[in-house]
């Protein structure tokens, strides 16, 4: 009989160390994420985004084949000061800087190198908008703490475009919108996107005092919504699946663009391909770009500028909804202390949970143990 106490002692041990080691559930504020997609391990559904993969580990000093074209897309995406006229592939002063700010912009550890984690991020699928100046209308970062709504404590992430500009018209601000009837992809029918815009809307509107109203006139309407491929009239073409997913104009322009190359999923649990993107999520991220919000650097905020395959990330976090009521007020029929609360609440019970499951798990640990 000892050996057998003494495999379930193990055993019994085995499973404490697991419940210590298990993730912490993710709140309905912060949506869980598909694990990242790795230097190692990239992509390989349909056009890919330009592969980094070989770059993995490059410094300052070094020159490597794909260094240029990084130079490339750091200076798309507004990171990118100072370099030369015609990108090498060598891995200069200038380029150590981009990278670095890079890292910093998107909360990601600043090494200066391109390790994996910062390979990861940049051969994701992403949106068109920059993060520090883009063919649009730059943006620029927000104090920490100075959203009205931010709680002790916190810091805010979210930006603005340049100048902070912002929908105005006399009160009841109604915005209308359109989808484009012919800028279309045939495998999703026109009911169902307007049902997924319907909710991303629905959710911008619950936290400020802003209306949204869908119309048949797209020409007349506010906010225009359309799928198109490559050069589509606007100045920035679109680059094929999985690279940039969309873009959209700061007020009161009003366009909304995303990639009709992209394979466009509402429905995960029966979407098969592995490159599927979410419409749900980009159309929410999309509306706040429409609505005047800049980038956010932090990861789970639905404006954070990148998107992994399959990941689904639509509902607003604390800090979507700080910046988007620094620009329009709240809604009176909204509050985020019960944001707060509701967060509060949710690591209470896990750490609830936890300590109780260690407790069963210890006490049967010793009543075991003084029997052998």
């Amino acid at each position: 009989m000892l050996p057998c106490r003494a495999c379930l002692v193990s055993v019994l041990l085995l499973l404490l160390l697991l419940l210590l080691r298990r993730p912490l559930p993710v709140s309905c504020l912060h949506v869980a994420t598909d694990a990242p997609l790795t230097a190692t391990d990239h992509r390989q559904d349909g056009k890919e985004w330009r592969s980094f993969q070989q770059l993995l580990d490059a410094r300052r000093g070094s020159r490597v084949a794909g260094l240029a074209e990084l130079k490339r897309y750091l200076a798309r995406f507004g990171y990118m000061h100072g370099a030369e006229h015609e990108p090498t592939d060598a891995f200069d002063a200038h380029m150590e800087a981009a990278v670095r700010r890079y890292q910093s912009t998107l909360s990601l550890p600043v090494t200066g190198q391109l390790d994996s984690t910062t390979l990861d991020r940049i051969m994701a699928p992403r949106c068109g908008v920059g993060e520090n100046g883009h063919g649009v209308t730059p943006v620029s970062l927000t104090a920490a703490g100075t959203g009205s709504q931010a709680a002790a404590g916190a810091v805010s992430r979210f930006t603005f475009f340049k100048g902070e500009p912002r929908w105005t018209q006399p009160d009841p601000l109604v915005l209308t919108y359109a989808i484009s009837p012919t800028a279309t992809v045939d495998y999703l029918p026109a009911e169902t996107v307007r049902a997924v815009f319907r909710r991303a809307f629905a959710r911008w509107a619950r936290v400020i005092p802003v209306g949204f109203v869908k119309t048949d006139d797209y020409y007349e309407a506010n906010i225009r919504v359309g799928f198109y491929v490559g050069s589509h009239g606007d100045g920035i073409p679109f680059d094929g699946p999985l690279g940039v997913l969309g873009h959209a104009f700061s007020p009161r322009n009003g366009r909304l663009h995303l990639d009709a190359a992209e394979r466009w999923a509402v429905d995960m649990d029966t979407e098969t391909a592995h490159s599927a993107i979410d419409l749900e999520s980009v159309a929410t991220h999309e509306i706040g770009h429409v609505l005047g919000l800049g980038h956010s650097s932090s990861p789970k905020a639905v404006m954070y500028p990148s998107l992994s395959p399959r990941q689904k990330k639509a509902a607003l976090t604390v800090d979507d909804i700080e910046g988007v009521q620094w620009l329009y007020g709240p809604n009176p029929g909204f509050s985020l202390s019960s944001l707060y609360q509701q967060d509060s609440s949710m690591a209470t019970g896990r750490s609830n949970w936890l300590a109780g499951s260690a407790s069963i798990v210890c006490a049967v640990l010793i009543i075991l143990v003084t029997q052998l």
